[in-house]
């Protein structure tokens, strides 16, 4: 069994099926990585920097991103790291319009027994414990 991590690219190309030849590529890889047993990580970092182009590039809503991400996240041969935090933030993004790097860190304080502490004032609204340096 090989093991494969996941840029945010492949990340990006399986979430907007765009553009079709490299969609159909990243998604035959899947496909043969979920028959062979192959393991495909995704670290949160590449979350993040889907979450980031979806938003900035293809104009997704964060609704939008929660739902194809999820969709690709969840696909059989897929590992996430963290993937309770991925998850969870992704939720945290959608519901309380917040970025996906602070809802990431939110639960983790949260997870951790934390405070964030950011000048970032958006850390008021997940409500977790959060003050500036």
């Amino acid at each position: 069994m090989k093991t494969f991590v996941l840029d945010a690219n492949v990340l990006l190309r399986l979430a907007t099926r765009t553009p079709e030849d490299l969609y159909a590529r990243a998604r035959g890889f899947v496909k043969q990585a979920e028959e062979e047993g192959s393991r495909l990580l995704v670290h949160p970092l590449h979350v993040a920097t889907a979450v980031y182009v979806l938003k900035g590039y293809y104009a997704y809503t964060p609704e939008a991103i929660e739902r194809v991400l999820g969709i690709v996240l969840r696909l059989k041969a897929i590992e996430v790291l963290e993937e309770d935090l991925v998850f969870g933030a992704l939720r945290l993004m959608a519901e309380k319009r917040v970025d996906f790097d602070d809802a990431f860190p939110a639960l983790l304080a949260g997870r951790e027994n934390a405070t964030v502490l950011s000048f970032d004032r958006d850390f008021k609204k997940p409500g977790v414990p959060w003050q500036e340096p």
